[in-house]
Order: structure tokens, then sequence, then C-alpha cells
């Protein structure tokens, strides 16, 4: 006889329950792996290995009808889940601050709180200091009140906030080493050096992603060499447990950096939702009927214009080297449209081919990972 509707529903319950399990269960033995990594020294990712299980997973998928595409995006999430859970093992493991102690100045915001959780995961005594209300296991101080005998000093403050900060703390010449998470160094460059000239152990990081993030594989970590070496050491080491990667620039370089990466791709969204909504349609009007890359970009433009529309202005006002990302927008825009009104096809194709070689270099970097 054949099974009733609740039947079926019953037994595909069990089936991913089943599944659910067989998840768990190999989890267990990825944690079981992670100890032995960490025992002898082998790195937590390994893109080879990765590599080999989404082929495995394709092959096995094809071999039993399942599409190979399926089984690819399936084992690509479990591989993210096995990563995250190995690098907070990891980290917690390290135990790499036990015994010292760490100051977080705009502890209470977003991607301060983040790294008062990062440093207290590795062992560390946190205290914050905010003038919002901290999170109720960490100590609330106020920093300009107490000592500033900290190994650590991260200031995590808005930009507009962080360079005065940074000079009162260098007439107070702390011991520890200080760094702050400013997304530009421009605006920073009178505390950066006024805390160099008084001998301060200082170094600047900037953390590319948000406060949000799970996973650090996959995500960089910028560090500007300000001319102390110890510093700059002790501040990296600090990521040494997780998979991020590390880059470290000087300063200038990693503003103008920051001229395109930040700068550009926020005016680039910016001028998308700006236009659309000047379409006189309705954005639902739009998606209703949308494609693959206005849906995608669509996407992409909603996050950034629900940023906070302060910090987005300083990071294109405030950076030294915010004019030539602008520049570059304004003219690449002016090409094109010389391009479409004067129907000169091969520049269009041009510029097309342009942007195609641009990327492909991206994909071989990927391929090498």
């Amino acid at each position: 006889m054949k099974m009733t509707l609740e039947e079926l529903r019953r037994k595909l319950d069990g089936i991913d329950r089943g599944i659910l399990e067989q998840v768990a269960e190999r989890q267990a033995t990825i944690r079981e792996i992670a100890l032995v990594k960490q025992s002898t020294g082998f790195p937590l990712r390994d893109f080879r290995r990765e590599r080999q299980v989404l082929e495995g997973a394709a092959a096995n998928a094809r071999s039993i009808g399942i599409s190979p595409r399926v089984a690819e995006n399936i084992m690509r999430q479990l591989i993210r889940y096995s990563l995250t859970v190995q690098e907070r093992d990891g980290i917690s493991a390290h135990r790499k601050g036990n015994g010292q102690r760490a100051l977080v100045i705009g502890g209470a915001g977003k991607m301060g709180n983040w790294f008062a959780q990062f440093m207290y995961s590795q062992g560390f005594d946190v205290e914050v200091s905010d003038p919002s209300p901290s999170p109720a296991d960490q100590p609330h101080v106020d920093w300009r009140a107490g000592a500033l005998d900290h190994d650590f000093i991260v200031v995590a403050t808005p930009m507009s906030r962080t360079n005065p900060i940074l000079e009162e703390l260098a007439a107070r010449r702390p011991t520890g080493v200080v760094f702050d998470l400013a997304s530009l160094k421009s605006p920073l460059r009178s505390g950066l050096q006024a805390l160099r000239d008084a001998g301060v152990r200082v170094t600047s990081l900037h953390p590319m992603y948000g406060p949000d993030i799970e996973l650090l594989a996959g995500h960089h970590v910028v560090f500007v060499d300000l001319g102390a070496g110890d510093a700059l050491a002790r501040a990296r080491s600090l990521f040494d447990p997780t998979m991020a990667a590390q880059v470290v620039l000087e300063m200038d370089a990693h503003d103008r950096m920051m001229a395109y990466i930040l700068g550009l791709s926020h005016a680039v969204n910016i001028a998308f939702f700006t236009a659309a909504a000047g379409s006189g349609q309705t954005a639902s009007q739009l998606l209703e009927i949308s494609g693959t890359t206005f849906t995608a970009q669509f996407d992409v433009a909603r996050r950034v214009s629900l940023e906070n529309p302060d910090l987005y202005y300083e990071i294109q006002i405030l950076n030294d080297f915010g004019h030539e990302s602008l520049e570059a927008l304004q003219s690449a825009l002016a090409d094109l449209a010389q391009a479409i009104q004067q129907r000169d096809g091969d520049h269009f194709r041009q510029l097309m081919e342009s942007g195609r070689q641009f990327a492909q270099d991206r994909r071989g970097a990927a391929r090498q990972e």
C-alpha cells in the first residue's frame, strides 16, 4: 500500500534528523583532526584538502544521480562550519593572553565589542572604557582616570574621535602596545606621530571585515607599519591562532588602496541606488522583472544604504587620496557615456575587454589559493 502524505513526511523528518546526526559526527571528527593539527603545527586550513573534498562530493553526487552543484554547495557550507569551529577552538586553546590585560577604548561599540570578545577568548583580562554600557562580562573603567599599565590598549572609537584620544594617550605614555582600528589613517597622522615621538609602542590595524563576522578565514587584517617593530609583531601575533590573512602596509599605501577598496565601491553603490531611485519606478517594480545582474547589484547597494552615513561620509572626505578614486570614477563614466553616445562599438568592447582582463587577475589568484 502507498504511504500517506503524513507518513511520508514523518519518514522525511527521520531522514533529515539522520543527516544532522551525520553532520554532528563529522564535526566531532573535525575537532579530533584540529587537535592533531594543533599538536603537530599543521595549519588549520588546507586548501588542497578542501579541493579534494569538493571534487569528491561532485563525483559521488554524479554516481548517485544528485546534482554536483548541489553537493558542492552543501560541502562548502560544511567546510565553512568546520573551519569556524576549528578557528574558535584554536583561539581558545592558544591562550596567548593568559596573565595579560587589555583595555578597549570604545569597547561598547560594534567593532570595539568584537575586539574585546576576541581578546577575551584568548585569555586576556579585558576592560572596556566607553560612555555607553559595556557587556556585563567586561569591567567598565574610565581610561582617563585610571593607570594605563595594560599590555594592550585598543582604540575602537569613531574616526572623528580617534585622533584626539591618540594624542591624549601620547601625553600619558602608556607602557603597553597601542593601536587603533580606524578605516583610514590619514585623519590620525598627528596622533600616531605623537605616540611615536613619545616613545610609545604604537602600530595601527584595519580589520577588513565587520563586527558580525564568524570566520576570519578568507578575510584580511591590514597592519600599518609605523616603525615600531615590536608593537607590529605583537599586534600581528594576536591573529596567529586565526586563519585571517595578514597584510602589512605603509600608511600612505594603505589609504591610497582604501580610496578604491572603500571609497570607490561606496561611491558606485551610492550612485547606483540614487540613479535607480530617480527612475520613477519603485524598487519592487524593478525587482519584479529584474535579471541576475540588477538583483545582485541591488542587494549590495541595499546593504550600503543601511550603513552609517556619517562613517561613509568620513571615508570619502578624510582620505588624503580619496579624490583619486572619485576622479577615476567620473572619468570612467564619461568614457562609457562617450562610447555609447558616439555609437563606438569598438571602444565599448575595449572597455569590456579591459574589465575582463582586470578580473582575470583575480581568478588567477583564486586558483593559486
